[in-house]
């Protein structure tokens, strides 16, 4: 049986007599490429924020490798491999990716405070980053400034901030929103080599990604887990087709 990299069990969330997390309990072994998808409203940005910590759910338990992490703020979270990225990038566009990627790094090793240090006095540092952005596909740009990039590298960039955390769980939040679709492709196919050891949820819109992509698919309906299920189970299931996949190419 595969290791358990995270899991929730009996999440319930409520603001006011609005139920957003309905007795919400899910489970991704470690190394899982998940997906998270459901109609707008659903709750899937409230479950991540509730995973992150930055919203405490009204009852249940969230469970990192094991260890019950509920009341952990955000900041103890990613100390313990629990990393997340968000819908909008929040970049700084006068940086490049390497040198971005390697304040990264020294923030996670407490090295921040030297910021006024050259960089590069860092070089096992900036070695990492550029592993770090070769492996998604970066290393060509990397002394570019960040907002010469592509929108789609810069949703790369934003993952390989989040890779110098050295995640155990990374769980994206539409990596390949606002990125165009002649893009979207290259950005997924660049997340599909990330290390297998990484245990990856991501939330995302476009079916065809998904069912390309994802190894499981989490269906959230009104803030409950619908269903669960490999692709193929979940384009077959006639309840997710009634309530957000329509009777399209996927059946």
């Amino acid at each position: 049986m595969s290791e358990t990299a995270l899991a929730t069990r009996g999440l319930q969330k409520n603001f006011g007599s609005l139920v957003v997390a309905n007795d919400i309990n899910i489970e991704l072994p470690r190394g899982a490429r998940h997906a998270l998808i459901g109609p707008n409203g659903a709750g899937k940005t409230t479950l991540l924020n509730m995973l992150t910590g930055m919203l405490r759910p009204d009852s249940g338990q969230i469970l990192l490798g094991g260890a019950d992490v509920t009341g952990l703020k955000p900041a103890a979270r990613v100390k313990r491999g629990l990393v997340r990225t968000f819908q909008i990038n929040t970049l700084f566009p006068k940086l490049c990716p390497l040198e971005a990627v390697a304040l990264a790094i020294c923030e996670r090793e407490r090295q921040s405070g030297n910021w006024w240090r050259s960089l590069p006095a860092y070089r096992d540092t900036l070695d990492e980053a550029y592993r770090i952005l070769c492996s998604l596909q970066l290393g060509g740009d990397c002394t570019r400034e960040t907002r010469e990039l592509a929108y789609g590298q810069q949703r790369l960039l934003e993952i390989s901030l989040a890779l110098a955390s050295k995640p155990g769980v990374l769980l994206l939040d539409e990596p390949a929103a606002g990125v165009p679709r002649n893009e979207s492709s290259a950005l997924f196919q660049a997340i599909a080599g990330l290390p297998a050891e990484i245990t990856v949820l991501f939330i995302e819109h476009d079916m065809d990604i998904v069912f390309t992509f994802a190894s499981r698919i989490i269906v959230l309906v009104g803030g409950r887990v619908l269903v669960e299920g490999t692709p193929t189970e979940i384009a077959a299931d006639p309840r997710v087709r009634e309530v957000y996949l329509g009777h399209g190419k996927h059946g």
